[in-house]
């Protein structure tokens, strides 16, 4: 078998194994799996204006088919988000617009931090379900989280790939219909909490503080659609898909105790309980049936996070390597 016949014959297990290319989701997991023996690199950054700079996270993901209903990947993550230390004023700062306001003075934000290696996040992906018909299918799966992280992150929603340690789970489901693709992904979120310094909230000194992260729910809603090409000749063809997600997420309240006794009161929106939507439009090219280039956009709908501000541009670069043959 010639190598450019071998190559297409994996593409076409590939596609078969249920990795159409319209649910290929930039910002989420579809149900589908990495094929058996099948490495995947992923490369993405997202980044936001802060004022006058741009905050950006740079993820490299490594994914790999350890059976055919099995997926293993591990994150490796570096931000500018975060210092050293937690900001003055922890129980009381805000945003309002791109500034945070501390009571009776405002901190300019915009803060020069350093790149920061935040951690490794392990995640993996079992597939249950399988249900194949003409040009259609579903796909459900059960997914497991696990995280390492640990930066002085200021805010109560957890996030596990670049914010918080700590652990998590749900479920994936994905329809595909013709040129439609449909997922939803509900899970949880258990965070661990951070351990550092920060200024006595009454004035005093930089003291020990544990802030401990809010529980969080997270339930995301995925629509792909291929646009390119209307129907396939052959595996060399250039797929364009455009995609539009919501991902929602519900968090609880959380608590700073310092001195190792004395619980703060919170008196900031950023630390208290919330919810919201965040709508992310994209659109994704895929060349020659393996190269992946993804861009999207994030903008609230309803409520928002105080962990970003707005809008977020998430860019994405993916391709496979066949270990077996």
């Amino acid at each position: 078998m010639t190598s450019r016949k071998l190559f297409l014959f994996i593409c076409l297990c590939l596609f078969s194994s249920g990795f159409f290319s319209q649910e290929l989701f930039p910002t989420s997991e579809p149900a589908s799996n990495v094929p058996k023996g099948v490495l995947g690199v992923r490369l993405t950054e997202e980044s936001y204006k802060e004022v006058s700079l741009y905050r950006n996270l740079v993820s490299a993901r490594i994914m790999y088919g350890l059976f055919s209903k099995l997926t293993l990947m591990a994150n490796f993550t570096e931000t500018n988000h975060h210092g050293p230390d937690f900001p003055a004023g922890l129980a009381f700062h805000t945003h309002n617009g791109n500034q945070s306001v501390f009571g009776s003075g405002n901190y300019q934000r915009g803060v020069v931090y350093p790149y920061l290696f935040t951690g490794i996040d392990l995640y993996a992906k079992f597939r249950f379900l399988t249900i194949d018909g003409e040009h259609s299918h579903l796909r459900m799966a059960l997914y497991g989280e696990w995280s390492n992280v640990d930066v002085a992150h200021d805010e109560a929603e957890p996030t596990l790939l670049d914010d918080t340690k700590g652990y998590g789970g749900g479920l994936i489901a994905t329809v595909l219909k013709n040129h439609l693709a449909v997922s939803f992904t509900g899970g949880f979120i258990r965070p661990g909490g951070h351990d550092g310094m920060s200024p006595d909230i009454y004035g005093g000194p930089m003291v020990p503080t544990t802030l401990t992260y809010g529980n969080a729910w997270i339930y995301n809603l995925s629509f792909g659609y291929l646009l390119l090409p209307v129907h396939y000749h052959n595996y060399d063809e250039t797929n364009v898909n455009v995609y539009l997600e919501f991902k929602g997420k519900s968090y609880g309240e959380a608590s700073i105790v310092q001195y190792g006794v004395k619980p703060v009161p919170i008196q900031t929106p950023l630390l208290q309980a919330g919810n919201y939507v965040d709508v992310f439009p994209g659109i994704q090219t895929i060349l020659h049936s393996n190269m992946r280039i993804d861009f999207s956009v994030g903008f609230p709908l309803v409520g928002q996070s105080y962990a970003h501000f707005y809008p977020v541009y998430m860019f994405g670069i993916q391709r496979y390597f066949y270990l077996r043959k």
